[in-house]
């Protein structure tokens, strides 16, 4: 099947997907959780996103008129409710990132389980009760990770990596994702020692715009995913804004968000582009 064209609705030459994982501060917590650091310089830096860069997102969203994916881990609902309810309250869908941002591949089956299902009751608790797909933190899965994932009735996966168009693997759906259209690789810096300087937003736009270009040709999913802490500064607000406006009036694209994606894919390909883990094709 890796030759075969994916069709995409009402003859579409390709589709367009804007996530957004909204971290905030879990994945320094998760990661300082048996050092507790008492410094607040990267606290304060993804303090933002919640503070200042959701909204910042969210009144773009409106503008251009994009539903988008939020992928949230379940600290982040108990922590900045008001937040989850606004992007609730705008129509977005609200996907599961973890509770604290956990690593499936450093987790027992069970702390994968917990995490799973506290961090549904965490969202549950804010915008009510509701059906959720699944972002790994980190874009890691494991075997049991699936698993779980099938026991709980979640109906995707977006962490994978392994077509550029939807596909199945483990009897779910998945809507996947590439570190080349996430805006970390690019703009992450939080200081100290060593790292690369975050790159001119206009070098980044125009990195994800070749990358559409050449995903357009080949008839894949142009899925795009930021963090509010990251890309809601300034400069890239703007530059993100001019870019997203260019590619929404594109006729030959269907932009959905990525539950759209995947329920599509469930109906449209039951019986294709279906993987095990490991690539085996059965």
């Amino acid at each position: 099947m890796t030759n075969a064209t994916y069709a995409w609705p009402a003859g579409k030459r390709c589709a367009a997907a804007f996530s957004i994982d909204f971290d905030g501060e879990t994945p320094y917590l998760w990661r300082s959780r048996h050092t507790q650091p008492n410094t607040l310089g990267e606290l304060e830096q993804r303090a933002f996103g919640p503070r200042q860069g959701i909204y910042r997102i969210l009144e773009m969203l409106t503008r251009l008129d994009i539903r988008a994916s939020f992928f949230i881990p379940g600290v982040i609902a108990e922590k900045y409710p008001a937040a989850v309810e606004a992007i609730a309250k705008e129509g977005h869908e609200i996907g599961l990132h973890g509770y604290l941002h956990e690593r499936v591949d450093e987790l027992t089956k069970e702390q994968v389980e917990e995490s799973i299902v506290r961090g549904k009751q965490a969202l549950e608790k804010v915008i009510g009760p509701t059906t959720m797909g699944f972002r790994s933190p980190s874009w890691e899965m494991t075997p049991d990770t699936f698993e779980l994932l099938q026991r709980h009735g979640i109906p995707y996966d977006s962490s994978m990596m392994g077509y550029d168009h939807p596909y199945w693997i483990e009897g779910l759906p998945e809507v996947p994702v590439q570190w080349l259209l996430d805006d970390a690789i690019f703009y992450r810096y939080i200081g100290g020692v060593g790292g690369n300087p975050p790159l001119n937003p206009n070098t980044v736009i125009d990195t994800w715009q070749q990358e559409f270009e050449g995903i357009k040709r080949y008839g894949g999913l142009f899925l795009l995913t930021v963090h509010c802490w990251i890309s809601g500064r300034g400069s890239r607000m703007v530059a993100l804004e001019r870019m997203l406006s260019q590619l929404k009036n594109d006729p030959e694209v269907w932009w959905a968000t990525c539950g759209e994606i995947a329920e599509y894919h469930a109906k449209q390909y039951a019986g294709q582009f279906r993987e095990t883990l490991g690539g085996r094709t059965p």
